[in-house]
């Protein structure tokens, strides 16, 4: 007979969309605590099925070990998102979290799972005070660090020749890790940084802002449903010929794609994902996932996938044991053995991401449909500057 725990937990998964298996006793449990709710609802969706397709894959295991995955809305809120990770750790006994989409949640569920000896591997948010000197061993993250993915940008924007860029992100840790990152790398002039609110969604006045600078390029960093109103506006606003936008690849993915139109035609992005990829993993992956759920796969359903391959790896090292065997178990993470939808992955020093980054573009195929295409590799074997800070090697 299942404990209180594991029948609530069951029950929030099955209002999350999915109805739990019951598991064996010796199942190891992981929470994904992720936002499924409100118009970044999407993102923690595509995250929960990309994990779930790799579990689904094995017949309800990863590497080999039966697992229970439990799941529950975290709202966009960090004080929701305590409580459930210490009901997770206390109560449930969840020897792993993961699934955080926002780095205001991360800082507040990740030191629950690592101070009471668990593990937690980030398939999403990284945010920099945890890459540095805030690392942990027994913290992982298998998506980007936060800076890393806005330096490509600048990059790019540096590639293309702009030389004057106005920047626009939310005001918190992502937003912050954006803008230093995209400075970090864009050699031309910053004409203004706006910074807007987590939960925006009119942005006249940051629009009537961008119009005023006359800048050559607007980077900007609006997660899910945001982007696709500032894009929409962007566009009624007929700034979208007028000056063009590089943005990474959170603000413009398949759903936002959609939900924008036409209007978003030759919009360029950064990404260490695409669909397009031509590996045999991903090209899987797509397949698989798209038979499954019937819809396109974003980056937050990939980063969903690879993070569950990546704990499938270690438990199989290890042979199922996660916290009877905490060493081997951290060890065979920081392997990475096991292929990656994105291509070539490894860890730095730091327990994060040393990856390649693409450009993708906005366009129309031979159906007239609108999609992103990988135009270019903008630098490969890609880490992050916070490596020094961090002591665990």
């Amino acid at each position: 007979m299942l404990k209180n725990g594991v029948r609530l937990a069951a029950l929030a998964f099955a209002v999350a969309g999915f109805v739990a298996p019951a598991a064996a006793e010796d199942a190891i449990r992981i929470g994904l605590i992720t936002t499924l709710s409100g118009p970044p609802g999407y993102l923690g969706e595509d995250m929960r099925d990309g994990f779930k397709l790799a579990i689904d894959e094995e017949g309800g295991k990863l590497g080999g070990a039966p697992v229970e995955l439990l799941v529950e809305d975290d709202g966009l809120n960090p004080g929701n998102a305590k409580q459930i990770a210490e009901r997770m750790v206390r109560r449930d006994n969840a020897a792993i979290l993961t699934g955080v989409i926002f780095s205001n949640v991360q800082p507040v569920v990740a030191p629950i799972a690592l101070n009471n000896g668990r593990f937690y591997v980030a398939s999403n948010a990284g945010p920099s005070p945890m890459a540095g000197a805030g690392c942990h061993e027994n913290y992982f993250v298998s998506s980007w660090q936060n800076d890393a993915m806005h330096e490509t940008a600048g990059i790019a924007a540096n590639n293309a020749g702009y030389k004057k860029a106005v920047v626009m992100v939310p005001n918190y840790q992502a937003g912050k890790d954006a803008v230093a990152g995209f400075k970090r790398f864009f050699k031309g002039e910053i004409v203004e940084e706006l910074y807007t609110q987590l939960n925006q969604t009119d942005y006249a006045a940051e629009i009537a802002r961008i119009r005023s600078d006359k800048p050559d390029v607007v980077f900007y960093f609006l997660p899910g449903g945001l982007s696709i109103n500032f894009l929409k506006q962007y566009g009624q606003a007929g700034l979208m010929g007028e000056i063009p936008i590089i943005a990474p690849m959170v603000s413009m993915e398949a759903r936002i794609l959609a939900g924008v139109g036409d209007a978003a035609e030759g919009i360029r992005a950064t990404a260490h994902w695409n669909a397009d990829l031509d590996n045999a993993a991903n090209k899987a992956f797509v397949a698989a996932y798209r038979d499954a759920y019937k819809r396109e796969p974003t980056p937050w359903a990939a980063q969903g996938y690879d993070a569950a391959r990546l704990i499938a790896s270690a438990l199989k090292h290890t042979g199922g044991k996660v916290l009877d065997d905490a060493d081997g178990f951290r060890a065979a993470l920081r392997e990475a053995d096991f292929e990656a939808v994105r291509g070539a992955f490894k860890f730095a020093a730091n327990q994060h991401p040393v990856q390649n980054w693409y450009l993708l573009e906005a366009r129309k195929g031979a159906d007239g449909k609108l999609s992103l295409a990988t135009t270019q590799t903008i630098v490969e074997e890609h880490g992050d500057v916070y490596g020094a800070e961090c002591k665990l090697n």
